[in-house]
């Protein structure tokens, strides 16, 4: 169970950093993190950072793609983990 709490804090500061870099590369119009990149972050675990990030520093709000996706992934995130629970695992 310890792993599984330092795997999220790590995934969740991956999402944090790369949401900061992308918001700081498209105000400087340098290259950007992939949209792809970040959802697939979100999916694996960054979800909850991302968004509370993305909403602190207003970066992709506008985004229908990330305003909805995220918090389906997060929706998504907890329905496993309450099923894992309910079953014991």
């Amino acid at each position: 169970m310890q792993y599984i709490w330092i795997y999220l804090a790590a995934i969740s500061f991956l999402a944090l950093t790369l949401t900061l870099g992308d918001k700081s590369s498209a105000k400087k119009g340098r290259r950007r993190v992939k949209e792809s990149t970040l959802l697939i972050v979100a999916a694996l675990g960054g979800s909850l950072a991302m968004l509370l990030t993305m909403l602190a520093v207003r970066h992709k709000t506008k985004h229908a793609k990330f305003m909805v996706g995220i918090p389906v992934i997060i929706a998504l995130q907890i329905a496993a983990a309450v099923v894992l629970i309910w079953r014991g695992a």
